[in-house]
């Protein structure tokens, strides 16, 4: 099973109101476990960084000018998505802004059923506690020290842990190792081990005779039928 947990970094909260991504990271897991596979690009949105956003991500439109835009990284992006599950904290966010940029040039958008919810997840099995990605880091012990800022491939690497320590995917992968086959000298009798005496099975007289006194005392055993 692959899926792949994903993030982004906007420039502000609403696709509709030409906001853009200007990050996107991502984590790759096969069996629940990761793989060691990962995605990260920053995109120039061709429009100014409001400065809350900047506030939040820290990156500048002089930076981001730097870079390639939505539309050139979208085939590297689609690539390594290929068809697995995307796992999102908050999902119809992210998933709105990716729909929202491939809509922009003209390609087929994301189906939400493709998508796990972290934050779904989250509130179901915590119903009124916090469920935001540093909230959850808080509550299973998961360092998030390195998160000054947000940042897309950062957060997709917290919330791989979230998504493990939520759902108990770690289990799927943890399967115990088959035994290596022994090597054909360890089957073969060896010639210099000394035969035991065999060890007796049958009982004794005595012990014949205790059991026969035994069962003469039971009331109709169903032996003797």
């Amino acid at each position: 099973m692959r899926e792949v947990v994903l993030d982004t970094e906007t420039t502000g909260l609403e696709p509709g109101q030409g906001h853009r991504i200007v990050e996107v990271g991502a984590v790759e897991l096969v069996n629940h476990i990761p793989s060691g596979r990962r995605f990260q690009r920053y995109l120039d949105p061709e429009r100014d960084m409001p400065e809350g956003a900047e506030r939040v991500h820290g990156l500048t439109r002089e930076f981001l000018a730097g870079h390639r835009r939505f539309a050139d990284e979208v085939e590297a992006l689609l690539a390594f998505i290929g068809d697995a599950k995307l796992v999102m904290h908050n999902a119809p966010f992210d998933l709105g802004f990716l729909n929202a940029e491939l809509e922009r040039i003209r390609r087929a958008p994301i189906p939400a059923e493709r998508t796990v919810d972290t934050l779904s997840i989250a509130r179901r099995r915590y119903p009124g506690a916090p469920a935001s990605l540093d909230a959850l880091c808080k509550r299973f012990g998961i360092d998030r020290s390195a998160r000054e800022k947000h940042g897309a491939l950062l957060d997709a690497e917290l919330l791989t842990e979230v998504y493990l320590e939520l759902t108990g995917g770690r289990q799927p992968g943890l399967e115990l190792q088959r035994a290596a086959p022994m090597p054909d000298a360890a089957l073969t009798p060896r010639a210099d081990r000394a035969a035991r005496t065999p060890r007796p099975h049958e009982p004794t007289a005595e012990e014949a005779a205790a059991h026969a006194a035994f069962v003469a005392t039971l009331k109709d055993p169903i032996w003797n039928d």
